[in-house]
């Protein structure tokens, strides 16, 4: 009987073993969501207000650059450029959208050709950004991001 019970005591012990629960820290938690995060996208993209009654995200991100664009674009041509010789080039504008709405310019690309005829380029882009309206940031799980992309610009003058 006394055999019994100590073997009883045994499977007990060793069964014990088998029913603790395993901890799992927070850095590893952290660590294994960091990993399965998509970081070159987002929820929801940066919009403007106008553009909130769109149906899908693409939608919303192709009306937040036309938008974007076209206040560029009314900008410039009420700066009437004058030049010496035609110019058609496309700017490369990556901006940079805080994730509280604040637009910023970080880099200006632009061939020398059209920054011999537009020297003030840069600043009349930089200047036609004020007067944008109000800025919503990208949004992703839940949370307001901070977010850069490129937007391509087609100046033409004659």
């Amino acid at each position: 009987m006394k055999l019994f019970f100590v073997l009883l005591i045994l499977v007990f012990v060793s069964a014990c073993d088998d029913l603790k629960v395993k901890k799992t820290s927070t850095e590893a938690i952290l660590n294994e969501e960091l990993q399965s995060f998509t970081w070159n996208e987002v929820d929801e993209y940066p919009t403007f207000s106008s553009c909130n009654n769109t149906e899908t995200q693409q939608d919303r991100k192709q009306c937040f650059e036309q938008t974007l664009s076209v206040v560029i674009l009314n900008h410039l041509e009420q700066a009437r450029i004058i030049v010496n010789h035609d110019v058609l080039d496309t700017l490369q504008i990556r901006l940079k959208i805080s994730d509280v709405g604040e637009l910023s310019l970080l880099q200006f690309k632009v061939d020398s050709i059209t920054q011999a005829e537009i020297p003030n380029i840069q600043e009349l882009i930089a200047s036609s950004l004020d007067s944008l309206p109000t800025i919503e940031p990208a949004i992703k799980r839940g949370q307001k991001v901070t977010t850069e992309f490129t937007l391509p610009i087609i100046v033409k003058v004659n």
